[in-house]
C-alpha cells in the first residue's frame, strides 16, 4: 500500500493543472449513490451518476445485505463515471457496524447480515457477563447497543462460520478488498465495533480475549486516507487508486461539515439513523459519559467523534412502508405536506429509540402501541403521525445535545445538520425551535462529498482536515432555520416529552458557566 501511495507523488502534482475528478459509492441503509467529484482547487461539484435501492434480504437464517448486488451497482457507477475521462481515485462510504467473514483464501462465508437482524438483542448481556460494561467502555469508548458488531459477532460464537473464518471485513473494507483485491480494516469503521482501542488504531487485546473472540480475524487497521491497491481490470476502471477514504459514512459526513469552528460546533448527520455529536480532540471516557450511552468513534486525522445514535427517518420509512398497501401513491412529500399542517398540541410524543421499533414491520402500530403505554393517545392519521415522529425526533435531539453538553463542559452556538435529513424542512424547523438554536441545514450529500475530500486528501490535492472542512464551506450552501423569538411553547413540548418517556435529563450547560 505504502509502495503505491508514493508513486501518486506525480500523478497529484499534474492533476492540480487540470481538475481532478474522484468517483465516491455512497451506501446508506436505504439506498446507494455514485457520484463524479470535481476540485477545482476551491471546492467540489458532485454529479450524481447513478442512484440504486438498496433492499435486505430476508432469508431463511435471518435478515441479510445482498452485498454483491450493490457492489455491481456501485462499479457500474464507477465506470460510467470513468467514462468522462481518467479517475484521480475511488472509494467506498457505508454504515457501520455490519461485516463479512472470509476465509484463508480471502472468499466471502455466507451473506453479511443486516443490523436490524434480531439474533445479537440477548448478546449484550451474554457480553456483560464476561467482560464488564464499565471495562468495554474503558476500552473502546462504544454506547452499548445491540446492533454493534461486538454483539452479532457474539451471537456467531458456536457458528461454523465463525469457526472457519479467517479475517474479519467491515462492509466497506469488502467492498474496498473485492475492487482493489487489498484487505484492509480501516478505522472509521473499525472504531464502530466496540472492539477498537478508543482513540487507537489497534484492536483491544483485552477485549477480544475476554469475550471469547478469535484473534485471528482482525486484521490490520489503517488510517482514512490510505490509498490500496490499483482497481482490479476486470471492473474497466483502469489503474484508478482505490482509497480507504473515510469509510464509515458518519466520519465522511464530518469531514464535509462547514462549519467555520468544528470544535464548537453540534453536527447532526441525520437519514435513516440520526448521529448527534461534536469532534473533540481526544475520547472522553467518564462515569458521566457512558451513563449517556455516548460513543467515541474515530474520525480524519486523529479526531474523535463523540455522539450518540438516534433513531431516524426510518421510522417514517417503515410507516410509509406500512401505509403503501392501502395507498401506494402516498409519497413522502404529501406525509411532509400533511405533518406540516398538523398541530403540535395534537402529537403524541414516544421515545424514538425505544427498542420495540428497531426491526422492521408495522410501525404505526407499534408506534400506536408505545404512546398507548404511556397514556397518549395513539395518532392515526398518517400527518399527525409523521408529525409525532419528527416532533420526537426533535425532543430526543435536545436530551442528546444536552448530554453532550454536559460531559464536555461546551455550547455549540448553533447546529449543522448533514445528510438527507437536511432536505426535511419541516424536521429542520422543528430541531431549531426544540433545541433553542438555529439549524443550518445542509449539504444533503455530506458523505458523498467527505468522501470526495478525504480522497484528495490521500492523493496531496488538500493538505489537511482543516483545508478539507474550507472546501466544504465553499461547496455548501446552506439553509438556515431560526428558533422562534417565543420559547415558551418549546419547552412545554420538550417537559411533555420527558414526562411521557420518563428519560433522565442531563444537567444543562449554560453559557455563563463556560
Amino acid at each position: 500500500m505504502k509502495r503505491f501511495k508514493n508513486l501518486l507523488g506525480f500523478r497529484a502534482m499534474e492533476a492540480r493543472s487540470g481538475k481532478p475528478t474522484f468517483g465516491a459509492v455512497d451506501l446508506g441503509a436505504d439506498s446507494g449513490r455514485v457520484f463524479a467529484g470535481a476540485f477545482d482547487g476551491a471546492r467540489v461539484e458532485l454529479r450524481e451518476i447513478h442512484r440504486f435501492p438498496n433492499r435486505p434480504l430476508q432469508l431463511p437464517d435471518g435478515l441479510h445485505w445482498n452485498l454483491a448486488w450493490l457492489f455491481e451497482q456501485g462499479t457500474q457507477g464507477l465506470a460510467a463515471a470513468a467514462a468522462d475521462g481518467p479517475l484521480a481515485g475511488v472509494a467506498f462510504d457505508t454504515w457501520a457496524v455490519d461485516y463479512g467473514l472470509l476465509d484463508g483464501q480471502r472468499r466471502l462465508l455466507g451473506m453479511p447480515y443486516h443490523y436490524r437482524d434480531p439474533r445479537s438483542r440477548a448478546m449484550v448481556e451474554r457480553a456483560a457477563a464476561r467482560v464488564s460494561p464499565q471495562r468495554s467502555y474503558e476500552l473502546s469508548g462504544i454506547q452499548a447497543i445491540p446492533i454493534n458488531t461486538v454483539f452479532q459477532l457474539l451471537a456467531e460464537e458456536d457458528s461454523e462460520v465463525l469457526a472457519a473464518a479467517d479475517r474479519l471485513a467491515l462492509v466497506p473494507d469488502l467492498l474496498s478488498f473485492w475492487l482493489s483485491g487489498e484487505l484492509a480494516n480501516e478505522r472509521t469503521v473499525a472504531s464502530t465495533t466496540g472492539l477498537l482501542e478508543a482513540g487507537g488504531g489497534t484492536w483491544s487485546r483485552e477485549l477480544i480475549d475476554a469475550l471469547g473472540l478469535p484473534p485471528r480475524i482482525f486484521g490490520p487497521v489503517v488510517e482514512p486516507g490510505t490509498v490500496l491497491a490499483p482497481a482490479l481490470g476486470p471492473h474497466g476502471l483502469g489503474a484508478v487508486p482505490v482509497i480507504a477514504t473515510a469509510s464509515h459514512d458518519t466520519a465522511a459526513a464530518f469531514a464535509a461539515a462547514p462549519a467555520e469552528l468544528l470544535s464548537d460546533a453540534a453536527i447532526l448527520s441525520s437519514g435513516t439513523w440520526s448521529i448527534l455529536g461534536m469532534e473533540v480532540a481526544e475520547p472522553v471516557l467518564t462515569a458521566a459519559a457512558q451513563a449517556a450511552n455516548l460513543s467515541n468513534e474515530a474520525g480524519v486525522e486523529g479526531t474523535t467523534r463523540l455522539l450518540k445514535n438516534v433513531m431516524g427517518l426510518w421510522l417514517v420509512q417503515e410507516c410509509r412502508r406500512a401505509w403503501a398497501a392501502a395507498d401506494p401513491d402516498l409519497s413522502f412529500a404529501t406525509l411532509s405536506r400533511l405533518a406540516d399542517a398538523a398541530a403540535d398540541e395534537d402529537a403524541a410524543l414516544f421515545d424514538p429509540d425505544h427498542p420495540s421499533l428497531l426491526e422492521p414491520g408495522d410501525m404505526p402500530a407499534r408506534i400506536a402501541a408505545l404512546c398507548a403505554a404511556t397514556g397518549s393517545p395513539a395518532p392515526t392519521e398518517p400527518g399527525l403521525l409523521v408529525r409525532s415522529i419528527l416532533l420526537s425526533l426533535a425532543c430526543k435531539y435536545r436530551l442528546v445535545l444536552e448530554q453532550l453538553e454536559s460531559v464536555t463542559g461546551r455550547v455549540a452556538p448553533c447546529v449543522h445538520v448533514i445528510g438527507g435529513g437536511a432536505r426535511d424542512a419541516l424536521l429542520c424547523r422543528l430541531t431549531a425551535e426544540l433545541l433553542g438554536r438555529p439549524v443550518l441545514a445542509g449539504p444533503a450529500e455530506a458523505s458523498a462529498l467527505g468522501n470526495v475530500l478525504v480522497q484528495a486528501l490521500a492523493v496531496g490535492e488538500l493538505g489537511s482536515l482543516a483545508e478539507a472542512h474550507a472546501v466544504a464551506r465553499a461547496s455548501a450552501r446552506p439553509q438556515t432555520y431560526e428558533p422562534r423569538s417565543d420559547h415558551g411553547r418549546a419547552e412545554a413540548v420538550y417537559r411533555r416529552f420527558l414526562d411521557r418517556t420518563e428519560l433522565p435529563q442531563p444537567v444543562p450547560v449554560s453559557i455563563e458557566r463556560i
